[in-house]
């Protein structure tokens, strides 16, 4: 009895220290202690496109944390929401997109009626419902743009918990007011720089790019740590293909990861 009273301390202390060290409200609804990022906008499958408002609806409704957002900027310099650099998997358009103004771009529609959405349109729909993470394709050191995403960010309040996978032109920006993601080469470096702080920085990899000591690392340090399990490694969706997924999966749990960047495909391992 004394030792599950033990254990259960840990558990709780663990869960406190995590609530406070980065600010999280709690785990994913249904997804047990694990906080999910819904990758590429949200829930995608046959019927929601990456990055559109029925994926991050999906995603709303089936209980997510927090979903990743592709950041990219127009010609006529209007921040959206998508993936790709141009418009032809979704949308039949083979365009760059920074060769095409917003009110081109509006105009677009996939066979199912889904439309690119700006930045402001897509924290607007999150505010309140799900925290954000933004895998920022825009690269410009121009502070005044950057600082666009700041602001937006913190109008919507969801600049506390936001997580960005940036450029390198941005990182100096962003330094202190996005939390960013690392390598423990990253931050190993970054450790050393005056006026670091662990909460300005997170480790991200997957299996491959990061080992379990470089977890136990990150945590003792007291840096969030995001797991990666993305559709690109897994490619055919074929039972060796989920069985590979899971095994990965199941490792980074072992591992003591709580902080998940995937595919909703694979959502089915935490339920």
């Amino acid at each position: 009895m004394r030792k599950k009273t033990g254990d259960l301390f840990l558990l709780l202390s663990f869960c406190l220290l995590a609530h406070t060290a980065f600010g999280q409200q709690g785990p994913s609804k249904g997804f047990g202690r694990y906080f999910l990022i819904a990758h590429r906008g949200g829930v995608v499958d046959t019927s929601n496109a990456e990055n559109s408002m029925a994926a991050l609806q999906d995603a709303i409704e089936r209980g997510y944390w927090m979903v990743e957002m592709d950041l990219r900027l127009t010609k006529d310099s209007v921040m959206i929401i998508n993936h790709d650099n141009n418009f032809k998997r979704y949308y039949g358009v083979d365009k760059p997109v920074s060769a095409m103004s917003w009110e081109e771009i509006s105009e677009l529609r996939t066979p199912r009626g889904s439309q690119v959405l700006r930045l402001e349109d897509a924290l607007a729909a999150a505010s309140g419902h799900i925290q954000v993470m933004l895998d920022n394709k825009i690269t410009s050191s121009d502070t005044l743009l950057l600082g666009q995403i700041v602001n937006l960010l913190q109008q919507y309040g969801l600049d506390k918990q936001a997580l960005m996978i940036g450029a390198d032109e941005s990182t100096d920006y962003f330094t202190g007011k996005v939390k960013l993601s690392c390598t423990r080469q990253q931050l190993e470096i970054n450790i050393q720089k005056p006026g670091y702080n662990p909460d300005y920085y997170y480790l991200f990899g997957d299996v491959n790019t990061m080992s379990e000591d470089d977890v136990k690392w990150a945590q003792a340090q007291n840096i969030m740590v995001v797991g990666v399990i993305n559709w690109a490694k897994y490619k055919g969706r074929t039972r060796a293909a989920y069985a590979a997924a899971a095994r990965d999966i199941a490792r980074l749990k072992n591992w003591g990861v709580l902080y998940f960047q995937l595919d909703s495909e694979f959502d089915k391992y935490f339920r």
